[in-house]
């Protein structure tokens, strides 16, 4: 008898917490970060804006063709930023460019070279 009444109960527990009901989730949309590339005025570098709903560090990373990190660079946490960065500084070859806010990422491959007396770069597509 002790027996049956403890397996009622543990089924009547057992039925109520699947039927309880849960609150839906609240949903947050997701954060959209816009990063563009411009030359720079003086067309010796690029300039890198970012613009997104919420304040996000970018991190800029330039890669060399053997994949190895020539420069990094993090700009700060805001919802809007820009910042130019030099290119004719590097020794003539094809570069990759990565920049990262949150979780959107924009790579590009920019040759680096020279053009007459002076150094000059190229986006390529």
């Amino acid at each position: 008898m002790k027996t049956s009444i403890k397996l009622t109960i543990l089924l009547v527990l057992a039925s109520a917490s699947v039927f309880a009901v849960t609150p839906p989730k609240a949903t947050v949309p997701p954060s959209k970060s816009t990063i563009t590339l411009s030359s720079l005025p003086s067309l010796n570098g690029l300039e890198i804006k970012v613009e997104g709903n919420t304040a996000s560090k970018a991190v800029v990373i330039v890669y060399d063709e053997n994949k190895n990190v020539v420069y990094k660079d993090v700009m700060p946490a805001f919802k809007s930023m820009e910042k130019g960065y030099i290119l004719t500084h590097l020794e003539d070859g094809t570069y990759s460019l990565e920049v990262t806010v949150k979780h959107q990422t924009v790579k590009e491959n920019i040759a680096v070279y020279h053009e007459g007396d002076s150094k000059s770069f190229i986006v390529l597509q």
